[in-house]
């Protein structure tokens, strides 16, 4: 037979919200306290008509007892009924975030409640003193473990254990009370109860560390529907796994962008999320309340850093990892070790030169419309990623020479101390060499110009799979050029020289010079910039024949360090005094193998003109005209032999006070050839006087 006291109970209010949701929990909360008030009511007042026992007596005899008061409540069914009702609208609810936050981090019945006691207490401040009554102490105006067991039936106490999703997600956090754990305040998480409500402000553990990423329009270079078809499929045929896409590119490449991009055609939003200020000791909660975000509100995560390093912690298994998930990083950054996911590598490719000519006209329209010519030649010159051509259009009165230099100065201190800017001064008038060995420059400058545009040929590419980088080996005496050369080749092309410092690469200790040399190709590839290897044999030597350990490592070490240069894409240009030491293999490999013999005797006129006329005057051409056709003709100098000894003699002017001379030249010349062990005889000094 019906009991007719449930005819009455109104029906609970229809969730159709999460503000909704939030009222039904409170009203829930609510009749379970007026439930329990009822038979604590009950055992103060009287028992079956008699008075209520003592309060001593009723601790005695367990008037308290639960399965008391769970007859007492069949017998008064009308309140009971409304709770039902509440509790089977909330457990059809699938649409509110609530319901949404119970399925997504496995709330069991137990977990449900203590959610929902401290979301109620966290909503309206005002049930602080109904808790208080509840336990009957108004020192305790909150719920506790103790409380919510006795309110939703769960027996005389109740334990959360470290395992429950609300302790490990850091939803429900626990003080302390010298009554034990039943009687520890409990608080839900402000960020939680925010979310419940309806509100998306970021987790304040986020603050200053995380950001959402428009997903703007991607380059064409960029496979977003590729990837992002991977990421579906795979997150469709296994659920509940994890896919971490490693997004590997320089700074500035467009990364946070391509992953928003590819978020957005699975239909998340993306939260990145800087690494760089989080200290060790904070890192696992940060990891899950970013977790937690991701959770909540469905979107995915991106993790970057600006420091070096910090992208290779683990990630920490104490909580589920979001299903999609993105690491932006450099070619040199380490992977952090993440356990039990799909990962996948993205080399993000550069923009090609029509895509970095949109860009330029996009980030720097006056300039567009005052000089076009000068984009092109920017887009062409420099391999700019989209970061940087929106920073150099950014400085104030840009023009095409000034986003140049931005775009240099940014570039000249990441070799850190590996590797060296050199100045370059000179133009290809200043360099004095044979004619045939200038067209074999020039016909390099001209290929590192073009390569760029030449490289992004489907059918260039495909028959060059490897080895479309520039490199030159110079061969010659010290002193005739080579880097000089290096300078004018780098000035001709408007790129920064950088100077491989060897005292930092080379290292006593196997496989590491290899390493040191792939830092510096991989930062380099990554630049718009030559280098410049100074004494190459001491790096690209001979392999020798092995006869023990060393040998076998040394060889190692030098084959590492041949395929590491012959993968480089970027611009090289190695020197050395003593082509007899480098590998031979190696040398095959170059396509441009210069040798620097010393000036004949036109050339050493021409060196001792221009260098005496530069520093001295014309004048000083005029009256030493003798002396410096007698020293082109009889004395083999080299370049750099001839520009100290002017030097030299400039000063020794200088500190006579007296217009430069042929003493002062001759003075020059001992102290140059002092290093080689010889001087001038004194019939030499007499036919050159």
């Amino acid at each position: 037979m019906t009991d007719p006291t449930r005819l009455h109970v109104q029906p609970p209010p229809a969730i159709t919200s999460d503000a909704s949701a939030l009222e039904t929990v409170l009203l829930r909360v609510r009749l379970l306290a007026e439930r329990r008030l009822s038979w604590l009511e009950q055992r103060r007042g009287t028992v079956n008509g008699t008075p209520a026992p003592s309060e001593i007596d009723a601790l005695l005899g367990d008037m308290d007892d639960p399965a008391a008061e769970r007859e007492f409540h069949a017998a008064q069914p009308s309140l009971s009924a409304r709770i039902e009702a509440i509790e089977r609208a909330l457990d059809a609810d699938r649409d509110s975030r609530l319901a949404a936050l119970i399925r997504v981090f496995g709330l069991d019945a137990l977990d449900r409640d203590v959610l929902h006691v401290c979301l109620a207490a966290a909503a309206d401040p005002g049930l602080a003193r109904l808790f208080a009554y509840l336990h009957d102490d108004s020192t305790r105006p909150y719920p506790t473990l103790g409380m919510i067991a006795r309110l939703c039936g769960h027996g005389r106490f109740m334990a959360l254990p470290a395992t429950s999703p609300l302790r490990r997600w850091r939803m429900i956090g626990m003080g302390s009370d010298p009554a034990g754990d039943s009687f520890a305040p409990l608080r839900l998480d402000p960020v939680i109860r925010d979310a419940l409500a309806g509100q998306d402000d970021l987790d304040p553990a986020l603050t200053g560390h995380a950001r959402l990423i428009a997903p703007l329009e991607p380059l064409p270079e960029w496979d977003v529907d590729g990837e992002a078809a991977f990421a579906s499929r795979a997150l469709t045929d296994q659920p509940g796994r994890t896919v971490v896409l490693h997004v590997v590119a320089p700074k500035r490449s467009g990364r946070k962008t391509f992953a928003a991009c590819v978020s957005a055609h699975i239909g998340m939003p993306l939260l990145a999320v800087d690494v760089s200020g989080i200290l060790d000791d904070q890192w696992e909660t940060a990891f899950i309340h970013a977790q937690r975000h991701a959770f909540l509100n469905r979107c995915a995560l991106a993790w970057t850093s600006r420091a070096p390093g910090l992208l290779a912690r683990a990630w920490p298994n104490s909580v589920p990892h979001f299903p999609l998930q993105f690491v932006l990083r450099e070619a040199l950054d380490n992977a952090p070790l993440i356990d039990d996911a799909l990962e996948r590598r993205i080399e993000l490719p550069a923009p090609a030169t029509d895509t970095r000519l949109k860009l330029w006209r996009t980030a720097a329209p006056q300039v567009a419309a005052a000089n076009p010519d000068s984009l092109i030649a920017l887009a062409g010159r420099f391999n700019a990623r989209p970061g940087d051509i929106a920073e150099a259009a950014g400085i104030p009165f840009a023009s095409a020479e000034l986003m140049a230099h931005a775009l240099r100065d940014r570039q000249r201190g990441l070799f850190g101390g590996l590797a060296q800017p050199l100045e370059c001064p000179f133009v290809w008038d200043d360099l004095v060499v044979s004619p045939a060995l200038r067209d074999a420059l020039t016909d390099f400058v001209h290929e590192a110009g073009d390569r760029a545009a030449f490289w992004e040929q489907p059918g260039a590419r495909r028959l060059f799979p490897q080895g479309r980088g520039l490199a030159a080996l110079f061969t010659g005496s010290p002193g005739t050029g080579k880097t000089m050369a290096a300078q004018v080749m780098a000035a001709a092309l408007g790129l920064d020289l950088f100077r491989v410092d060897l005292s930092s690469v080379v290292s006593k200790y196997v496989g590491e010079t290899s390493q040191h040399l792939q830092r510096i190709l991989t930062r380099a590839a990554e630049m718009d910039a030559v280098l410049f290897f100074d004494e190459a044999d001491a790096l690209f030597s001979r392999r020798t024949d092995v006869k023990d350990a060393h040998d076998r490592f040394a060889n190692t070490d030098t084959n590492h360090l041949l395929q590491a240069l012959e993968n480089y894409d970027g611009i090289a240009v190695l020197a050395t005094n003593r082509k007899g030491n480098i590998d031979p293999a190696f040398v095959r490999r170059l396509r441009y193998v210069l040798d620097f013999p010393k000036p004949d005797a036109a050339q050493r006129h021409t060196l001792w003109t221009r260098l005496i006329h530069g520093l001295a005057g014309d004048h000083a051409v005029r009256a030493l005209g003798g002396l410096i056709d007698k020293l082109a003709a009889e004395l083999e100098l080299t370049g750099a032999q001839i520009k100290y000894a002017v030097l030299t003699a400039v000063f020794a002017a200088r500190r006579d006070g007296t217009p430069i001379a042929a003493d002062h030249i001759l003075r020059g010349l001992d102290r140059e050839m002092a290093k080689e062990g010889r001087a001038l005889s004194d019939r030499e000094r007499l036919r050159l006087g």
